[in-house]
């Protein structure tokens, strides 16, 4: 194949778009706005799924490198209620489908996948024109410009790449997340720590809920949610963190104190989240030489399954390339007949999980999906 293939954005994606090509003789180059690959931290835990997730990990040829990185217990969940009492516990026997790994180490070994120079850090996409005949113009920061005959769009949400295809926008859902952590949790946060457990907890409740993962180094990682408007979230102040805390921490006024001390006891600063999502139904029609994976083209809530989506995606996409690598249409269209199928049953459920979560049922109803999910697996 001697078309050259771009991908912009080294999230988890991308780089798998990026090492299913490798593997299979084609090479790719990502272009990413981030100046290395240490510029900033990767997330917390990720639930890494048999059916999507792991699949696209087999695909790529680092299934046994993956298996070294789970984190044992991490699979636990349990859901409490605003007092602290545990509602539904299940501990991780090691038998589900859905281990539990740092976004960190699994983009770690992704990046270690790549030959030296796949990635060209640093630069940061600023326009995408057609060429005609399926090839684009890139212009990135600073006024560099490449060429490409594949132009693939890995960049996330507000992806520069998108608007060659579709004039939809992430539009905001009414449910925003904010991000806290605590350090040496059994030390320091013992009843915080007692009441997360050894995975994930969830303390729900209609239209507001504190969800905490443990994760390694003895971290806790706690994201509260609330069905808020927007300009609730933006009125907040969080370059001042104790102040902007306070705030947040007064919507669970009443609560326990072990878990509203996962919002105050913050020791790191509280990042805000709004929640955007893309209209469940999006799609685009087939434009030479150009294609969306991940958020990018189905950004929705989270429901567990955004990292899982991506990789997935970018392992379908190399396949199809690789399958069809003299007719890239008919393996993109091939890709994208698939992808809008699979996305919109995604962006469905992500919609009902929110639901779940922060509905008028809450949180009885996610009770119920766990207890669901736990006698399918």
């Amino acid at each position: 194949m001697s078309a050259s293939v771009t991908i912009i954005g080294a999230g988890l994606g991308g780089l798998t778009l990026a090492r299913v090509l490798n593997a299979r003789g084609i090479a790719a180059t990502i272009y990413e706005a981030e100046a290395s690959a240490s510029a900033r931290a990767q997330g917390g835990m990720l639930d890494i799924h048999e059916h999507n997730g792991q699949l696209a990990l087999k695909d790529a040829g680092l299934f046994e490198e993956f298996l070294e990185i789970i984190r044992a217990g991490g699979q636990a969940t349990r859901v409490l209620d605003r007092e602290g009492n545990i509602l539904f516990d299940e501990p991780d026997d090691g038998t589900g489908g859905r281990p539990e790994v740092t976004r960190g180490e699994l983009r770690r070994i992704l990046l270690g996948s790549l030959p030296a120079g796949s990635i060209r850090w640093g630069q940061k996409l600023t326009e995408a024109s057609p060429l005609g005949g399926g090839r684009y113009r890139l212009t990135f920061a600073g006024g560099s410009t490449i060429t490409t005959d594949l132009l693939v769009g890995a960049d996330g949400a507000w992806s520069r790449v998108r608007p060659l295809l579709s004039e939809a926008k992430p539009a905001y859902t009414g449910t925003s997340f904010i991000e806290t952590h605590l350090y040496d949790a059994e030390t320091r946060h013992k009843a915080s720590a007692e009441a997360v457990g050894a995975g994930a907890m969830f303390a729900m409740a209609p239209g507001r809920g504190i969800g905490a993962h443990r994760e390694p180094n003895d971290v806790l990682h706690t994201y509260v949610q609330l069905n808020k408007p927007k300009d609730w979230i933006d009125s907040i102040d969080f370059s001042d963190p104790a102040t902007a805390l306070a705030r947040v921490a007064a919507e669970f006024d009443g609560w326990a104190p072990e878990l509203t001390a996962l919002i105050t006891d913050g020791e790191a600063d509280p990042v805000p989240r709004p929640i955007h999502a893309l209209p469940v139904e999006h799609r685009w029609d087939r434009t030479p030489g150009v294609t969306l994976l991940g958020d990018a083209a189905h950004v929705m809530a989270p429901s567990g399954e955004g990292a899982n989506l991506a990789m997935f995606d970018g392992a379908e996409l190399g396949k199809a390339i690789a399958a069809n690598p003299r007719d890239l249409e008919a393996a993109l269209n091939a890709y994208e007949s698939a992808l809008f199928s699979r996305s919109a049953a995604e962006a469905r459920e992500s919609e009902r999980i929110l639901d779940v979560c922060l509905g008028p049922n809450s949180p009885q109803s996610l009770i119920d999906f766990f207890t669901n999910t736990s006698s399918e697996e």
